[in-house]
């Protein structure tokens, strides 16, 4: 069974979305300048891949958990089919059967509490994120979360991170939604922040995450953490980039026409 971090990086699933137009001209950092312009009023990010450095560490604890349930499935295969999922779909395709609720979200439980046994001592944030959120933040723009972690995974970043201010507005994967690439996530998080779906721009770093977004609405800045450009790209998708170091390198926030009204 395969444990390495390159899983991530040929993905079958970003094959499903058509690609959109070529993306801008390469930055020094290998990223991309946007290419469309237009009114903002929020960030949407997503969590695991986007905000942290987490998902080698989900990896691991998906190979534990699956070790001690006797299930018998390719790593490369878990992660294509449950990643943005909320944690009672993971279930449910892992057992490959109907599992109730409660039931479904205790397994969740058992597998994320292994996860944030094996990421704590490793904790990291995507590069650059917070001093990205501050800037942002500093330019007026609204801030929100919108992942398919459950409270507690969510509640475990945010007390590391150690954000000053923390997001405006959260919806996690435990909250009745369907997971990604349904954009009811993204669309209650654009609710609760008060902001159009037009006016939103999604941090993303799985082809689940960016279909959800094209769903929504929304536009997305692909962050290739865990899958290729390639995998990430869409008609919607503004920039790509490796980390939020680049974004910050590449003046992305000042090409922005922030919407404060």
């Amino acid at each position: 069974m395969k444990t390495e971090a390159s899983l991530w990086a040929n993905d079958p699933v970003g094959a499903q979305f058509p690609a959109g137009p070529p993306q801008g001209k390469l930055t020094p950092l290998g990223g991309s300048e946007p290419r469309a312009a237009g009114s903002v009023g929020a960030f949407i990010f997503d969590m695991d891949g986007t905000m942290v450095d987490s998902m080698p560490w989900h990896a691991q604890s998906w190979v534990v958990f699956m070790q001690r349930h006797g299930i018998e499935m390719e790593l490369s295969e878990v992660l294509r089919r449950t990643n943005g999922r909320n944690g009672a779909e993971c279930m449910r395709i892992l057992f490959d059967r109907e599992l109730d609720d409660a039931q479904a979200w205790e397994l969740i439980a058992e597998k994320e509490a292994v996860y944030r046994a094996l990421f704590t001592p490793m904790f990291t944030e995507v590069a650059g994120f917070s001093a990205f959120e501050k800037a942002a933040r500093g330019r007026g723009l609204k801030v929100g979360v919108g992942t398919a972690g459950d409270r507690h995974n969510v509640a475990f970043v945010l007390n590391h991170l150690q954000l000053a201010t923390p997001p405006q507005a959260i919806v996690g994967g435990d909250e009745g939604l369907p997971g990604k690439p349904e954009p009811a996530i993204f669309l209650e998080v654009a609710r609760r922040l008060q902001v159009t779906a037009d006016a939103c721009i999604v941090f993303e770093d799985a082809p689940l995450g960016i279909e959800a977004a094209r769903r929504a609405g929304m536009r997305a800045v692909a962050i290739c953490t865990s899958h290729s450009a390639a995998a990430l790209d869409g008609p919607h998708v503004i920039a790509t980039v490796r980390n939020f170091e680049e974004l910050i390198e590449n003046h992305f926030l000042e090409t922005l026409h922030v919407a404060t009204a």
